[in-house]
């Protein structure tokens, strides 16, 4: 007798989905759900804060009005106390009560002048390392341009966090960090943002392991930039084989390498992706890595949401590329390029131009959910004068606020097999201003979703072709859980 094989659950659609938070846990300068992770039967969840305030001195967007009202400077008292703290908050299931257990230390400089030392937290892990009797959690903080840099925290209960890193991680000229990722008994990092804007291209295309983060013992394992000098920053990490697998920051196109990790470092690494599967400059970035099914999918994106103003990359939307374990790789959402058609028959961006980032990737009951990042709702503070031709022509036929109405909002999809894909939200999840889904962490109570929503907490309205600040009820970021 054959055995019995049961049909595929159905997946999740959006009438699968509730609201738990909104509004950034009643605080819109909550602006992204930056990191997210489940430790001790609680969902954690790093926020990164008034994250258009602290962009407007260096993202070049051409503009009418700015989208959020800031303060005169972001060093004033009242926006470093009110605006400025990083924040952790923690979810119970069984009693739905959230509690926020950290929040961002003020600190002096020099001058004597307080300030919030960290404007987000961007990674968490769980890791167990030689110091550590048991699985702790581990957060990488956003720290400010005016501090001495990043730093670890680890905590062992979820409840007090402590320093366990120098500034810098080991004294570099870092913000932030973007991935805590656990390997063969190691945790790895890689720097991720500097001063002066730069929060995608650290300069330092370096891979950090260690095997005890309390003893500070950090080690590159990598030649800077894999001997290439076009990779500025090392993005996403991801174990897949037995190897680990890393994806680079390159404007000419991501690379994707890989180590066993055997041996002393720095490891032998081989190249399994260049020029951004050769789609060149439109594949910048890695912005997501995960593994569905044996084999390994890769979201990809162009910094600052997919028109990278100061290198003149975009608009384009983003591809999802399937990777083998031989090294072959094939198109699942993109553009057809060498005989190579998207098997989804998508094409990038689902679709549409304004999916800049495959932004987040996650697996549940065995599906695979892919999230975006969509700019759609910048268009309604832009100053057209300037912009790309293919991006005024697609504004002239289509009309911004028709755009932002059926297409604002990040796009959300499912796959069982990878390569057939259903649409879940295409706007996000009914409010076009959560133009990011920023993570999505599967879960024994059902698949958690963050999102990114800076419109807040007051942001520009045209009336009567004039433009004010109001309060948005609709800003600041929210979490979403499955039934």
């Amino acid at each position: 007798m054959k055995p019995f094989n049961p049909e595929p659950n159905p997946g999740l659609s959006f009438s699968n989905f509730r609201k738990i938070s909104e509004n950034g846990f009643g605080d819109r300068n909550n602006s992204y759900a930056y990191s997210m992770v489940w430790f001790k039967d609680h969902l954690y969840v790093g926020t990164g804060r008034a994250t258009l305030c602290f962009l407007k001195p260096h993202v070049p967007l051409n503009v009418n009005v700015w989208p959020v009202e800031c303060p005169h400077t972001v060093y004033s008292k009242e926006f470093e106390y009110t605006q400025a703290r990083g924040e952790i908050w923690r979810y119970s299931p069984g009693t739905a009560y959230w509690e926020r257990v950290y929040q961002s230390p003020m600190v002096t400089d020099s001058q004597g002048a307080e300030f919030s030392r960290d404007f987000g937290y961007r990674a968490m892990t769980v890791f167990q390392g030689k110091s550590d009797s048991e699985p702790a959690l581990y957060v990488a903080t956003c720290a400010r341009s005016r501090s001495s840099g990043t730093i670890i925290l680890r905590s062992e209960d979820g409840i007090n966090f402590f320093p366990i890193s120098k500034p810098g991680l080991i004294g570099l000229p870092i913000t932030s960090l973007r991935s805590l990722f656990p390997f063969k008994g190691k945790l790895y990092t890689t720097p991720a943002g500097a001063t002066r804007g730069n929060q995608n291209t650290a300069g330092i295309p370096i891979i950090y392991e260690t095997s005890d983060p309390v003893q500070e013992e950090w080690q590159a394992v990598n030649e800077p930039g894999f001997g290439d000098f076009d990779n500025k920053t090392i993005y996403e990490l991801i174990d897949f084989g037995n190897y680990l697998y890393v994806g680079t920051f390159n404007n000419n196109g991501f690379q994707i390498w890989r180590t066993d990790a055997q041996g002393e470092p720095p490891y032998h690494w081989t190249k399994v992706i260049t020029r951004g599967a050769n789609r060149g400059s439109l594949n910048q970035g890695t912005v997501s890595m995960l593994v569905f099914k044996d084999a390994l999918y890769v979201g990809t994106g162009i910094q600052n949401g997919g028109y990278d103003h100061r290198n003149k990359i975009g608009p384009a939307g983003a591809e999802i590329i399937r990777i083998a374990h031989d090294g072959s790789w094939e198109i699942i959402v993109g553009d057809e390029r060498d005989g190579k058609f998207p098997l989804s028959g998508l094409p990038a961006g689902f679709g549409s131009i304004s999916n800049g980032y495959i932004w987040r990737m996650g697996v549940h009951d065995g599906w695979l959910y892919a999230g975006t990042m969509n700019w759609s709702i910048i268009l309604r503070f832009n100053r057209l004068k300037g912009q790309s031709q293919k991006l005024n022509w697609l504004l002239e036929q289509v009309g911004i606020e028709n755009l932002i109405k059926n297409q604002g909002g990040f796009d959300l999809w499912r796959s069982f097999d990878g390569e057939n894909w259903l649409p879940v939200s295409r706007q996000g999840f009914g409010n076009f201003y959560n133009y990011g889904l920023r993570n999505i962490v599967s879960t024994p109570y059902g698949l958690f979703m963050g999102t990114a929503n800076p419109f807040g907490p007051r942001a520009a309205i045209q009336v009567n072709e004039q433009w004010t600040y109001e309060d948005n009820p609709n800003g600041g970021l929210e979490i979403w859980q499955s039934s």
